[in-house]
């Protein structure tokens, strides 16, 4: 089977051509499972596959490391954009990608070699109601609301870019002198997986852990259900303004640091859509013998 290593600022695919690849649907999670790990496999926050679309000229089909299905990725589609043209599935500039059902529209900026540097994506309207997201809670929208996890407690802001995030301002946790406090520091390992997984998430929920610079510029790591920490979550940026918009921290446009490198993105108060800019990077393409990678599991 062939594959394409790709990222977006860190956070890492591996890319699968399913026009030229035909991988039966319930082999997929244990495939997924397989590729992504670091140590047996190619290593990756996951596996895309790239596929002919119903509403779009193309389908990304996104599976989380551990093998689930995930609804959207930021960086995993701006790369299958990247995908589509350097591979040359397509000679335009302006394409549509849907995304489990979903359509988004994104702008394609070359660079020297003429091959994709950079994209815009169209992410749409930001979700904001509780049950839509889904969140448990008793009010319609939950901006700055307190959640105790794992016996502390901490205020959220909760958004779906289509998939769901919780985004804490660590501003607003006791603990945290942010005069002196250093994000890289912060026990994300610790904390994650008791946010992805707490009660109040009935489809677990990706965790933006944000520390606010200026009105133009934010830090934030990210806790992904399915995954763990990546380097970046395009989704996890953009619902991460749009709290830093909710909480009247930041201005509409605001660049989001991640470990991984700068993410551009704005939410257009007048139009409720939200764009997101940002680079994709194809790292080896490689074949890999499916019948090893397929042996059993523990």
């Amino acid at each position: 089977m062939k594959f394409t290593k790709m990222h977006g600022c860190g956070n890492d695919y591996i890319y699968v051509n399913g026009f030229a690849e035909q991988i039966d649907a319930d082999k997929k999670p244990k495939l997924v499972r397989r590729l992504s790990d670091r140590h047996f496999g190619i290593g990756g926050d996951g596996v895309i596959f790239i596929n002919p679309g119903k509403n779009a000229a193309f389908e990304m089909e996104m599976y989380n490391a551990d093998g689930t299905r995930a609804q959207m990725c930021g960086n995993g589609i701006r790369c299958v954009a990247k995908y589509v043209y350097d591979y040359g599935l397509t000679d335009q500039t302006t394409i549509a990608i849907e995304s489990f059902g979903k359509v988004k529209y994104l702008d394609l900026a070359l660079g020297e070699d003429g091959k994709v540097s950079t994209v815009r994506v169209n992410m749409g309207a930001p979700v904001l109601g509780a049950a839509q997201i889904p969140v448990v809670s008793e009010n319609e929208q939950v901006v700055s609301e307190e959640i105790s996890v794992n016996g502390r407690a901490y205020k959220m802001t909760c958004v779906s870019m289509g998939n769901p995030h919780a985004v804490v301002f660590l501003e607003e946790t006791a603990e945290f002198d942010m005069k002196e406090f250093d994000i890289r520091e912060f026990d994300i390992q610790g904390v994650g997986p008791y946010f992805e997984k707490h009660e109040r998430f009935p489809e677990r929920t990706n965790t933006e852990f944000v520390r606010v610079i200026d009105r133009g510029c934010v830090q934030m790591r990210v806790w992904e259900r399915g995954t763990g920490e990546t380097l970046a979550c395009g989704t996890g940026c953009c619902a991460t303004v749009v709290a830093c918009v909710l909480n009247g921290l930041t201005d509409t446009k605001v660049t989001v640091r991640v470990p991984g490198g700068d993410i551009l993105c704005e939410w257009d108060r007048q139009e409720n859509l939200v764009y997101m800019t940002g680079p994709a990077a194809t790292v080896f393409d490689g074949e890999i013998d499916e019948k090893m990678i397929m042996r059993e599991e523990m």
